[in-house]
């Protein structure tokens, strides 16, 4: 038996309460453990904050969206004194061993705590699907049928009006939320952050549509997508940067809007969806593939098999290295593209 802790790290998404749940479920009934829950991500262990987790206040949670901890995108890394905080509470809080569940930059964390001593499980999170060692993380599922029913949406309105139809979709570093949505919702272009693109070439491929006797076109873009002619989206938040570093993103869309009508004469639109990605009920795929890391997880901590995160590999949970996890990001697969590359135009 142990005090096993558990948090929830970096952006919201779909299935975090499935995979809380799980490590509840399986921790208390099947190992004898005791489940402590803290708030807000590494905030919460810094501060501290937290609160017993059972089978009775996590019972209902499965379908909903969330997390029941909280989140933040706290570095304790960034901030002197916060690694060791988070020591003394997990010695106060008689915490044996700690199951984060977050992205890259979450586990980045995780690692380096592992590295100093601290006994942690790290378990997959982002919702676009970029973290390596795993062919899937929960979350992105639900984004990309969030993102697909959008653009189901869009089509009837780009119909009816004769538009131009820019949808921007998540994705920092990696296009797999466009490249999936967009197949699915049948977009004439896709555009991602793995292939800077030509402004002239995406207005090419609309004028070809129109010629035809297409009156309308659906472009979906990732936020991290950038033009190779150095045209750049400016947002308010351009100069502000998280815990991490990270820029927050969002508006490249609007730049595209406003070059497709100027360059093509064709009225244009863009919609942003950005949190709407996040929110809601988890999709089924994504509720049981965060239950089953939520129960292999507690399976590792009981195994004393610490400093790995569990993964998904073809269709088997397995436990791969924190190191390996967390190397380069996994970037889009240049087949999927090439796959929806036919549809385009």
């Amino acid at each position: 038996m142990a005090r096993v802790g558990i948090l929830t790290g970096g952006g919201d998404c779909p299935g975090l309460n499935a995979v809380i749940r799980a490590v509840v479920r399986k921790g208390i009934r099947e190992y004898g453990h005791s489940i402590y829950g803290f708030r807000n991500g590494w905030a919460g262990v810094i501060a501290p904050d937290g609160f017993e987790l059972t089978v009775d206040n996590t019972a209902g949670i499965l379908p909903r969206g969330g997390t029941i901890l909280g989140t933040s995108r706290t570095n304790p890394y960034a901030q002197e004194g916060d690694v060791a905080r988070i020591k003394e509470t997990l010695a106060s809080e008689h915490v044996d061993a700690l199951i984060t569940i977050g992205g890259e930059d979450t586990l980045g964390v995780a690692r380096r705590l592992s590295k100093e001593g601290v006994d942690i499980v790290g378990v997959p999170k982002t919702i676009d699907n970029d973290l390596s060692g795993t062919d899937f993380t929960f979350g992105f599922h639900t984004a990309v049928q969030i993102a697909t029913d959008a653009i189901d949406r869009l089509h009837t309105t780009a119909e009816s009006h004769h538009r131009v139809m820019v949808v921007e979709v998540m994705g920092r570093n990696a296009g797999w939320i466009a490249a999936y949505s967009g197949m699915a919702g049948g977009a004439d272009a896709i555009l991602v952050p793995e292939r800077p693109f030509d402004i002239d070439e995406v207005c090419a491929r609309i004028r070809r549509r129109h010629d035809a006797g297409r009156t309308f076109s659906i472009v979906v873009i990732a936020e991290g997508a950038e033009p190779r002619d150095g045209l750049k989206a400016v947002t308010s938040h351009e100069q502000h940067t998280d815990a991490f570093g990270h820029v927050r993103l969002g508006g490249i869309a609007v730049m595209l809007e406003q070059e497709i009508e100027k360059r093509t004469g064709f009225e244009s639109r863009m919609t942003i969806l950005g949190h709407v990605q996040r929110g809601g009920s988890p999709t089924a795929y994504d509720r049981v593939i965060a239950t089953r890391f939520g129960v292999a997880a507690v399976d590792a901590v009981s195994d004393r098999d610490f400093g790995h995160m569990v993964a998904l590999h073809a269709t088997e949970i397995v436990r791969v290295p924190l190191d390996r996890a967390l190397g380069q990001p996994k970037l889009l697969d240049p087949s999927l593209y090439a796959a929806a590359e036919v549809f385009f135009g």
